[in-house]
């Protein structure tokens, strides 16, 4: 979304879309899947579970950090990273409300 034309959406549509961006590829749903069934902090298995070089395991890091979705910290010389509990249930909320919208079609549509 383009940063001169943000501003005519609502700060809700502009958290949505964040999110949802921050969620639109494999390689980062991978990486909140890891981290939530790890329920933990992990440094440096993410590579070896995702199966990317570090680089790109990086970049998709700071993605999801940057929209909030995890947080991290530094232990020794690796950085340690783990869902934002509570951005997660404004993700999941704002998602789920959005999914909910019903739809109601006309015959004539399409």
């Amino acid at each position: 979304m383009g940063l001169s034309k943000s501003e005519i959406f609502t700060a809700h549509q502009n958290r949505l879309a964040t999110l949802a961006k921050a969620l639109a590829h494999p390689a980062r749903i991978a990486i909140i899947q890891q981290l939530i069934e790890m329920n933990a902090c992990i440094c440096g298995d993410l590579v070896e579970e995702i199966g990317l070089a570090q680089p790109t395991i990086s970049q998709h890091l700071k993605e999801l950090k940057n929209a909030g979705l995890i947080k991290g910290n530094v232990e020794g010389t690796s950085m340690c990273y783990c869902i934002n509990e509570k951005v997660w249930t404004e993700a999941k909320e704002l998602l789920t409300n959005f999914l909910n919208l019903d739809i109601n079609l006309k015959d004539n549509c399409c």
